[in-house]
């Protein structure tokens, strides 16, 4: 079940999806030899990994009931600083990976009930986290409002600038002769004798490949091609999101998480405010009572914010699974790879999703820790 085809030295490898997935595994693959090519709808990584706050989560959002989904996000963190490294040496671009660490807040009675849960949550699954009363999380961060009451202080989660590693991604990709179809929506992927071959674009044309990997994100489900027992389960979960301009007296050091959302200084002076969650299809409308919520929650935080100068709204749509968790590795048809449905993690998976595929084309071994993400998970499930 590795989606591997005999001899695969030198494998064409058409990718469906140029997010920060699509853009990661067409890196990695490249730089091991092979012949890769990426078609992407729209413009490469401008959907839900253009639209996002570039937090790496895996502690803050850690969840008792997705201890695989934990421990996998735990690994894939680990992998960030070499990660980043060897993309700053092959581009000489720099992603802005920050370390300063992230606190969650609470604003009042039931937020701390909340936080004090999740606390918990986080030292039964061994987490590095520390609980602050309000004094001390404004010793972390002078611009927390007077009536924090509580905080918990995750240390290990960092941030990166998600648009910047999308540019140098694709800098990265196109160095190693990797070749970028834009606009270039596939219609249908094309399985012949119980095999993947190739594709088909909207233009009608057929391309070979000896692998496809389907990483379209929350279109995946809608590829051409394959049989309903093979399409991925992922819907689009909407998120609308904001930036302000920093000024002088508001410029916080760390992220700043709240209930239902966040806030994320970026060393452009933007300060990154969401996000939405919202189950509301393709639909692609900003709404007035999403971002006054988004900015409440915000200002409840931090006050200083109700000066700042509002520089965008944006709206992305997050690729989530059935279970929320991401479907990776093979399936029954040879040589199709699954690497979708990573949801709010798919910046922070990145690392791990390319290396592990990577390794998965080059050997033919799914890895044990990939198996639970398999598609055969939701096998039987209604």
């Amino acid at each position: 079940m590795t989606g591997k085809k005999s001899n695969m030295s030198g494998a064409q490898i058409a990718i469906v999806g140029g997010g920060i997935i699509g853009l990661s595994l067409g890196w990695q693959l490249a730089k091991t030899g092979h012949s890769v090519k990426i078609y992407e709808r729209d413009a490469p990584g401008q959907a839900a990994s253009w639209v996002a706050g570039g937090m790496l989560a895996q502690v803050a959002e850690a969840q008792i009931v997705e201890r695989d989904l934990v421990d996998l996000c735990m690994r894939s963190a680990s992998l960030y600083p070499g990660w980043v490294q060897e993309l700053e040496a092959d581009t000489g671009m720099e992603v802005d990976f920050r370390t300063e660490g992230t606190l969650l807040v609470a604003t009042d009675r039931d937020e701390v009930a909340e936080l004090e849960h999740h606390y918990s949550t986080q030292q039964e699954l061994g987490l590095d986290v520390e609980w602050l009363d309000g004094h001390r999380a404004r010793e972390k961060e002078e611009l927390l409002s007077p009536k924090i009451s509580a905080a918990i202080w995750c240390k290990q989660d960092y941030q990166v600038d998600n648009r910047l590693m999308i540019q140098a991604l694709i800098q990265a990709f196109r160095q190693e002769s990797g070749e970028l179809a834009q606009n270039t929506p596939v219609e249908e992927i094309v399985l012949q004798n119980g095999a993947a071959s190739g594709v088909r674009i909207n233009t009608g044309e057929f391309e070979s490949a000896d692998v496809v990997i389907l990483a379209a994100g929350c279109w995946s489900g809608q590829i051409g091609g394959l049989p309903p027992e093979l399409l991925p389960p992922v819907r689009p979960v909407k998120g609308q999101i904001l930036s302000l301009k920093m000024e002088e007296g508001v410029v916080p050091d760390k992220v700043i998480r709240v209930s239902h959302g966040y806030l994320v200084p970026k060393s452009d002076g933007r300060l990154v405010v969401g996000a939405t969650a919202e189950e509301e299809g393709y639909d692609t409308r900003l709404t007035a009572g999403a971002l006054y919520e988004l900015i409440w929650k915000a200002w409840r935080a931090v006050p200083g914010v109700y000066d700042l100068p509002v520089t965008e709204t944006s709206v992305g749509l997050r690729p989530g699974s059935r279970d929320n968790a991401p479907v990776l590795g093979g399936c029954s048809v040879d040589g199709l790879i699954y690497a979708t449905g990573h949801f709010r993690q798919g910046i922070l998976l990145s690392p791990l999703t390319a290396r592990t595929l990577t390794e998965c084309i080059r050997t033919g071994k799914m890895p044990e820790d990939i198996q639970p993400f398999e598609l055969t998970r939701f096998r039987g499930k209604g």
